[in-house]
């Protein structure tokens, strides 16, 4: 529900929307944890996939493909981490987890659209335009964590 809600929240850009995927993807990593997470991100690309109106408005495989296969690997690094200890009982960790995962979506998805539309532009139209979104939706993901790690994060990452 998450992630659904998340697609639909966005400024259209192209080739790329803006979206809060990417803040819905981390928090629901270091919240599930990296197998859970990641199998749960898949799931809703799956639905995506096809079909169901779970996927940002207009979202293009073709074009923000990179982006969405990145998102169980971004899922299941931010789970790991925050496995680790770079949860909500540390939130400076849980920011830098997500901020890695931000990084780590820019760059697949712009190596996925260099790939289309060469990678001058991939850098300039998928990537710049969305390291201020990253750092902004890390820190709102690891506050976040932060109001909830007493109850959900700290469990989930310890049974993990």
């Amino acid at each position: 529900m998450l992630l659904a809600l998340s697609s639909h929240i966005e400024v259209p850009m192209v080739p790329v929307p803006v979206t809060m995927q990417t803040f819905a993807v981390t928090l629901i990593g270091a919240l599930y944890g990296w197998r859970l997470g990641a199998l749960t991100i898949v799931a809703w690309l799956a639905e995506g996939w096809v079909g169901l109106p779970v996927l940002a408005s207009g979202a293009s495989w073709f074009y923000t493909g990179g982006y969405l296969l990145s998102f169980p690997i971004v899922g299941a690094l931010v789970g790991w981490l925050a496995e680790g200890g770079w949860n909500g009982n540390r939130v400076g960790l849980a920011f830098l987890a997500m901020l890695l995962g931000n990084l780590l979506c820019l760059v697949i998805g712009t190596a996925w659209l260099a790939a289309i539309i060469g990678a001058k532009e991939a850098i300039v139209s998928g990537f710049l335009p969305f390291i201020v979104g990253g750092v902004l939706k890390s820190a709102l993901g690891a506050a976040t964590l932060k109001l909830i790690s007493g109850n959900k994060a700290g469990s989930a990452n310890k049974a993990s």
